[in-house]
């Protein structure tokens, strides 16, 4: 969730930290701050609400010194001020940390005992204190931090710097992610590589346990048992950190605009020159044995779950669940022999996604990913990793990642299918040659972007909306409402349309806008008798549908947006575009910002 940046460098450091950490805005934030070494002596600038804040305060108060650490917080214990913004300071040692200490208070009682005393209302502030309580006996920083780091519970990345070392950082990982740039006479920590990208290309990530001594000519990491580990340095292209919103006003904007050349990308890395086969990352699953499959997934790739069950029970004959993380990880499942787990998520680093791989490695189950960072924790510990290739999403609410993973389970499901055969091998290339229409049907519904300008007006004054949907479309509905809620702050539920009268009919009035997303496919006739039923009540039905659906059922209804014409397979991957369409507009009509939304962040690396 928040941004860790550190640079130990040999030109002014506080511009540099502040343009870094300008970088990882996106994973959204509510205070910011830096620390300084300046000829050996330690300060901080700190702020409450936008990087500007930060900025406007380092120029009626400037913080010299070529040592640093940044940081971006998204409030968890205590409220966004700026006596609880990071770097957390205690005497000699700055600490700016992602995550939770999830025993602080422990930790603040014992150290009250010894009198020393807290001002902030943070978890964090309980490190600074014990590191620099450690460095009091006698240790040290090293040591301190070290000691420090083994008495911690939770999920944590960790900068330190301290007060007369300035080539010296300390960082420390465990459950949220961190990664260590290498420079000429430099040395830079970044929780995101987006972070680094205009420092350095040249990046190491952090493993599980793992403690850091860096130097400006020196890294050593140490692995949770404390042996001296050997890291591969990787490196990474700029193109693949590029973070420029490319004219248009809004990343998410941006992010939409370029669905159809990313699913483009992405189907042909999982495919051969004549487009005949789905080839998949080398490995050694038979997919054809998978008796079971388990999918898990937090927020919107939770929802690609949902709807890709639909294309592996029904294509490929699999039995499916599918698990929100968070719940999934503490009822600890039976797993029967055949289970394959299958986890997906965009940051590759969802803490909660995280835990329940690991719970499923445990019991011996295959595991396979679905992510948009090879390089993540979810990747590293997979069996098969099967990567986006979506490029790098700054929008909170995620769009090109959310169809990239729907085409990438597609693509799974079939070739899946096939391996098991429950498809023939002109059934397979049909199905392959119906994704491959991907991008050109994505570039045709994009053009319903003025008519979504014009209803999302209306849809503005609303205070809740309900979104329909039958068989795959109805984790649309879900994604659709779930977008709308993150970025224009409307209340908004997803159902199957079919539940309508189990419950949700009673919401319905004159004031209720209902999304009814009906793709001319074999369900159609039972969306529209639903849809009928929420216009016998006054409700206000705004229909997506093609050409040939509106003619046959648009008559009583508000409004309609017209779609092309797509196959079954592909409609819950081309009906997403009018669900984020409509979540854009309608924030731009009510003045919300669609990239930064209020108390969300990107990446969840906490519970």
């Amino acid at each position: 969730m928040c941004g860790i940046v550190g640079v130990l460098g040999n030109h002014q450091v506080a511009p540099i930290l502040v343009e870094a950490l300008k970088r990882l805005e996106y994973r959204g934030y509510d205070s910011a701050g830096i620390a300084t070494v300046n000829a050996g002596h330690l300060e901080r600038r700190r702020a409450v609400g936008k990087l500007v804040n930060l900025s406007d305060r380092l120029v009626a108060e400037p913080l010299s010194g070529k040592s640093g650490i940044g940081h971006t917080r998204w409030a968890t214990h205590g409220t966004p001020t700026i006596v609880n913004a990071h770097p957390h300071q205690a005497g000699a040692v700055a600490v700016v940390h992602n995550g939770i200490v999830e025993n602080f208070k422990e930790l603040r009682s014992e150290l009250s005992a010894l009198g020393v005393s807290h001002e902030t209302d943070t978890d964090t502030e309980t490190v600074a204190l014990l590191t620099h309580h450690y460095m009091s006996e006698g240790h040290s920083p090293q040591e301190a931090a070290q000691k420090t780091i083994a008495r911690l519970e939770g999920a944590f990345a960790l900068a330190f710097l301290f007060q007369g070392e300035d080539d010296l950082m300390i960082a420390a990982r465990k459950g949220s992610p961190l990664a260590i740039g290498h420079g000429d006479g430099e040395a830079y920590v970044g929780s995101d590589a987006i972070a680094l990208a205009p420092l350095t290309d040249k990046i190491t990530y952090m493993e599980e346990g793992d403690f850091a001594v860096i130097t400006r000519t020196s890294v050593e990491i140490y692995d949770q048992n404390g042996t001296l580990a050997n890291r591969e340095t990787r490196t990474i292209t700029m193109d693949a950190t590029r973070v420029d919103k490319g004219g248009f006003k809004h990343f998410m904007a941006k992010e939409i605009a370029e669905q159809p050349s990313v699913l483009k990308k992405t189907l042909s890395h999982y495919q051969n020159a004549d487009a005949s086969e789905v080839e998949l990352p080398e490995h050694n699953i038979d997919l054809a044995h998978i008796d079971r499959l388990t999918m898990v997934a937090c927020g919107t790739a939770f929802y690609a779950a949902l709807t890709a069950k639909y294309w592996f029970e029904k294509i490929a004959r699999l039995p499916v669940d599918v698990d929100v993380a968070s719940e999934f990880r503490y009822r600890e499942p039976p797993v029967s022999p055949g289970t394959c787990a299958l986890f997906v998520s965009q940051s590759g680093e969802t803490a909660d996604t995280l835990a329940a791989l690991r719970y499923m490695a445990s019991q011996n189950a295959t595991i396979l990913s679905v992510v948009n960072v090879p390089e993540s924790s979810i990747a590293r510990e997979s069996d098969l990793v099967l990567p986006l290739h979506a490029g790098v999403e700054i929008g909170v609410a995620s769009t090109k990642a959310f169809t990239a993973q729907l085409t990438v389970l597609a693509l799974l499901a079939i070739k899946i299918a096939y391996a098991k055969g429950t498809i023939d091998t002109a059934q397979y290339r049909a199905y392959i040659a119906e994704l491959n229409r991907l991008p050109g049907l994505i570039s045709q519904a994009l053009s319903i972007d003025s008519a979504v300008q014009t209803i999302s007006k209306k849809l503005a004054a609303a205070r809740d909306i309900i979104f329909l949907g039958r068989g795959a479309l109805y984790p649309l509905a879900m994604e659709g409402a779930l977008k709308l809620k993150e970025i224009s702050y409307i209340h908004a539920e997803g159902y199957p349309s079919g539940e309508l009268k189990h419950g949700p009919i009673a919401l319905i009035d004159k004031n209720m806008p209902v999304v009814v997303m009906a793709p001319m496919d074999p369900l159609f006739d039972k969306s529209v008798s639903n849809m009928q039923e929420v216009m016998a009540r006054s409700g206000q039905v705004l229909l997506i549908s093609c050409k040939q659906g509106l003619k046959t059922a648009a008559e009583g209804t508000w409004a309609q947006i017209t779609m092309p014409t797509t196959p079954d397979l592909l409609a819950p991957i081309v009906y997403a575009i009018p669900a984020q369409l409509l979540a854009y507009h309608t924030a731009q009509a009510k003045g919300t910002d669609a990239d930064q939304p209020r108390n969300l962040a990107k990446s969840v690396t906490v519970e």
